[in-house]
C-alpha cells in the first residue's frame, strides 16, 4: 500500500485538461483545508483585534517570499535546469548549488534586516496598531519571517520536481502547508494564544518544503552551500526573475495598502477583508491557477518551436475553460454568499454582524474572480513569449487604479449619504458598523477588471481572432450562469418557506440544494446551447486520470 502511494505521488502526468483537473483536485483539497483553517480561526478569535494583527503580520513575510524567493521560482529555474540536466547531472548540481547559495544568503540578509527594523517598518505600514497591539504585531511578524525561507527552498526543490514532471509533489505542497497551519491552531493556540497561529505558519512552510526532499535526494540534486560564486549564473537568472518579481509584487503591494487602510477602520475590518479574500480565492486557486499552470509548459514549447497556430489555440482554449468554470462559480458565490460564510465561518466568536459584512465583501470580490483567473493565464502567455515588461506595466496600472478607486470610494462613502445608503442596501448590510471596509473589495474588483480588459485588448492586437471565440464562450456561459443563478435564488426562497434556518445543518442543506439546482440548470442550458467546453469536460471526465498522459515541460519551457 505504501509503495503504491509513493508510485502514485511520483507518477508523471500528460495532457492539458487532465493536468488541470489533477492540479484542480489538489487545489480543491488545499482550499478545503484552508476553509477549515479559517473556520477554526473564526471560531476561536472572531472578527477582532487578534486576527487583525495576525493578517497584518502575515503580509511582510509574504511579500519577502514573493520578492526575494522569486529568484528560485519554478517559472525561472525550470528552463535553466532542463538545459543543465541535458548537459549532465554534475552540471545540474552545480547550477542548483549556485542558485541556492545566492538565494539563501539574500533571504537571510533581508529577513535579518526586517527582523531588526520591524517595529519601525510596521508602525509606518500599519498605523492603526498601537501599544500592546503593535508589540504583538512585531512579535508575530518576526516569527513568520522563517516561512519565506522554507517556502523559497521549497520553490527550488519544486523546480526540480517539475523538471521531472512530478505534478503530484507540486500539488501536494499547499496541502501540507495548510495542514501545518491547522496544527498550529489546534495544538499551539491553546498554549500560546494567537502567536501559535504564526508558529503554525512556519510549520506549514517547513512541510511545504519537506514534501519535495525525498524525491530530490533520490535524484541526487539536493542543494548545498558553496563559497565560490558564479556571477554569470546568478546574473542570467536575475535578469529573468526581476521583471517577474516586480509583476508579482504589484498585487501584494495592493493588499498591503488595503490592509494598511483597513487598520485605520473599526476593529475587525482587516479580518473581514482577509476572510472574504480567502473565500473568493477558492475559485481562483481551483480554476485560474490550475489551468494557467497546466498550460504554461505547452505554450512555451509551441512558441519556442515557432508554432504560433497551436500556441494561440491553447491560449484561447485555456481562456475559454477558465471562463467556463469561473463564471458560474462567481454567480453561485454571489447568490449563496450568506450561506457560504455562515457554513464556513459562522461559529463561536464569529457573530452575525461579521458574517453579513464578510458575505457582502465576498460578493464584491467575486465580481472580478473571472478576470483574476484570466490574468494569470494572460501573464503566463506573455512569459511564454519571453515578454515580461508588458505584464508589469499592465499590473502596475491596475494597482494604481485600485488604490485611486479605493480613496475615491471611501471619500464618497464618508461624505455622501445617498451613496452609502445605496451600497448598504444593495449588499443588505444596513445599520451595521464598519461597512466602510466594503469599499476595499469593490476597489480591488475594479482594478482587476480593468487589468483583464487591458490584457484582452493587447492579446487581440497580438493575434487577430483571439477576441471572438472567447467572447462566444463568455456569452454562452454568462447566459447559462445567470439562469442557473436565478434558479438558485428561487430555490433559496422556496426552501426557507418550509425549513427554519436556525441550525448549521439547515443552512448547509439550503445552500447545497439551491446550489445543486442552479448548477444542474446551468449544465442543462450549456448542453442545449451545444457549448464546446461542456463537451470537452464530459469527454475528459470519461477517462481515468492515471491512464492519461500529461504534457511535461520541454527543454525551453518556463513554468509560472
Amino acid at each position: 500500500m505504501v509503495r503504491k502511494l509513493f508510485d502514485l505521488i511520483n507518477r508523471e502526468v500528460i495532457g492539458l485538461h487532465q493536468a488541470a483537473f489533477l492540479l484542480g483536485f489538489f487545489a480543491l483539497s488545499s482550499q478545503v483545508l484552508a476553509l477549515f483553517r479559517d473556520r477554526f480561526l473564526a471560531h476561536i478569535f472572531g472578527a477582532g483585534i487578534e486576527l487583525d494583527i495576525y493578517y497584518a503580520a502575515f503580509r511582510i513575510p509574504d511579500f519577502i517570499f514573493i520578492t526575494v524567493a522569486s529568484l528560485v521560482s519554478v517559472s525561472i529555474i525550470v528552463p535553466f535546469l532542463i538545459d543543465r540536466i541535458k548537459a549532465g547531472k554534475e552540471e545540474a548540481r552545480y547550477f542548483i548549488q549556485q542558485v541556492f547559495t545566492f538565494f539563501f544568503g539574500a533571504i537571510i540578509i533581508v529577513s535579518a534586516i526586517v527582523f531588526l527594523l520591524a517595529p519601525h517598518i510596521l508602525s509606518i505600514i500599519f498605523p492603526g496598531f498601537h501599544g500592546a497591539d503593535h508589540e504583538m504585531l512585531v512579535l508575530m511578524t518576526r516569527i513568520m519571517l522563517l516561512s519565506p525561507i522554507f517556502l523559497g527552498i521549497s520553490n527550488l526543490l519544486g523546480s526540480i520536481s517539475q523538471t521531472h514532471q512530478r505534478f503530484f509533489l507540486y500539488a501536494l505542497s499547499p496541502v501540507m502547508y495548510n495542514l501545518g497551519i491547522i496544527s498550529g491552531i489546534v495544538f499551539l493556540v491553546p498554549l500560546l494564544g494567537v502567536p501559535g497561529v504564526a508558529l503554525g505558519v512556519v510549520v506549514g512552510a517547513f512541510l511545504h518544503m519537506l514534501i519535495h526532499v525525498p524525491f530530490v535526494i533520490k535524484k541526487g540534486l539536493l542543494p548545498s552551500l558553496t563559497l565560490k560564486y558564479d556571477l554569470s549564473i546568478i546574473s542570467s537568472v536575475a535578469k529573468l526573475s526581476i521583471p517577474r518579481t516586480l509583476t508579482l509584487s504589484t498585487t501584494h503591494i495592493l493588499l498591503i495598502v488595503f490592509i494598511s487602510i483597513a487598520s485605520l477602520m473599526v476593529e475587525g475590518s482587516i479580518t473581514v477583508f482577509s476572510f472574504s479574500f480567502n473565500l473568493q480565492s477558492v475559485v481562483l486557486s481551483i480554476v485560474g491557477v490550475s489551468y494557467s499552470l497546466a498550460v504554461f509548459p505547452t505554450l512555451a514549447k509551441y512558441f519556442s518551436e515557432g508554432d504560433s497556430d497551436r500556441f494561440w489555440r491553447y491560449v484561447i482554449n485555456s481562456a475559454q475553460h477558465i471562463i467556463f468554470w469561473s463564471v458560474p462559480a462567481a454567480v453561485i458565490f454571489i447568490v449563496l454568499r450568506a450561506q457560504i460564510v455562515r457554513v464556513v465561518l459562522g461559529t463561536g466568536q464569529f457573530d452575525w454582524e461579521a458574517t453579513q459584512l464578510t458575505a457582502a465583501a465576498l460578493a464584491l470580490f467575486s465580481v472580478s474572480v473571472v478576470f483574476q483567473g484570466l490574468i494569470l493565464l494572460f501573464v503566463r502567455s506573455y512569459y511564454a513569449m519571453g515578454k515580461t515588461i508588458l505584464p508589469l506595466g499592465v499590473n502596475f496600472v491596475s494597482v494604481i487604479s485600485s488604490i485611486i478607486a479605493a480613496f475615491i470610494l471611501i471619500v464618497a462613502f464618508d461624505r455622501s449619504d445617498l451613496f452609502r445608503y445605496f451600497m448598504e442596501a444593495l449588499l443588505r448590510v444596513e445599520g451595521l458598523e464598519g461597512t466602510k471596509v466594503l469599499m476595499l473589495p469593490l476597489a480591488f474588483s475594479i482594478g482587476m477588471t480593468l487589468n483583464g480588459l487591458i490584457f484582452w485588448i493587447f492579446l487581440e492586437r497580438s493575434h487577430r481572432g483571439f477576441l471572438y471565440p472567447v467572447f462566444v464562450t463568455l456569452s454562452q456561459v454568462f447566459a447559462s450562469a445567470v439562469i442557473g443563478g436565478a434558479a438558485t435564488y428561487v430555490t433559496l426562497g422556496i426552501y426557507s418557506l418550509f425549513v427554519e434556518l436556525e441550525t448549521l445543518l439547515a443552512v448547509m442543506m439550503q445552500g447545497f440544494l439551491a446550489g445543486a439546482v442552479g448548477v444542474s440548470i446551468n449544465v442543462l442550458v450549456l448542453i442545449l446551447l451545444e457549448n464546446k467546453e461542456m463537451e470537452v469536460v464530459i469527454q475528459t471526465l470519461k477517462h481515468r486520470f492515471h491512464k492519461t498522459s500529461v504534457i511535461g515541460p520541454g527543454p525551453t519551457d518556463v513554468n509560472r
